[in-house]
């Protein structure tokens, strides 16, 4: 009587073991929400602007450009890929200081394309002007964002 309870039991405890090996090894890795993706780009675009006001519009530009990255500039054709690195590299930012603060992100289904969207504050001397803008951002293989297209317009009005 008392093996064929230890056999019983030996016999549930292999079913649940089983059961549980088996439930395990079907569970898919989870890949990142789409909610922690969007936070990701806030972040960033929050942290470009943080450099832009520490370091400088060019650095800050210069480090979260994608290598084909695209400027949409006033009074220019589409700025892209080398020929927008070499149009940063040349300004000078020393005479004034541009933040922004994005105010919407999405990210795509497949979490490795989003925008952000926002205000800008240009601060020269005693002048301040302020517009609105619009970055695309691409995943990079590290994990780390970068833009690969970035606008802005000129015009809210204090």
């Amino acid at each position: 009587m008392i093996f064929m309870k230890v056999e019983k039991n030996i016999a549930v405890f292999t079913v649940l073991l089983f059961m549980t090996l088996l439930f395990f090894s079907c569970v898919e890795k989870k890949e990142p929400t789409q909610q922690s993706s969007i936070h990701e780009i806030l972040n960033a675009d929050i942290s470009f602007s943080d450099m832009s006001r520490q370091i400088g519009m060019k650095k800050a530009f210069l480090q979260y450009i994608d290598n084909e990255g695209v400027l949409l500039r006033p009074g220019h054709l589409p700025l892209a890929g080398a020929e927008a690195i070499d149009f940063l590299s040349q300004l000078s930012d020393t005479a004034y200081t541009l933040t922004w603060q994005p105010m919407k992100a999405e990210i795509s289904k497949s979490g490795d394309l989003g925008f952000t969207y926002g205000v800008y504050t240009l601060n020269i001397k005693d002048s301040v002007y302020k517009g609105t803008y619009v970055s695309i951002w691409k995943k990079q293989n590290d994990g780390s964002w970068k833009f690969v297209l970035d606008s802005g317009n000129e015009g809210i009005h204090n």
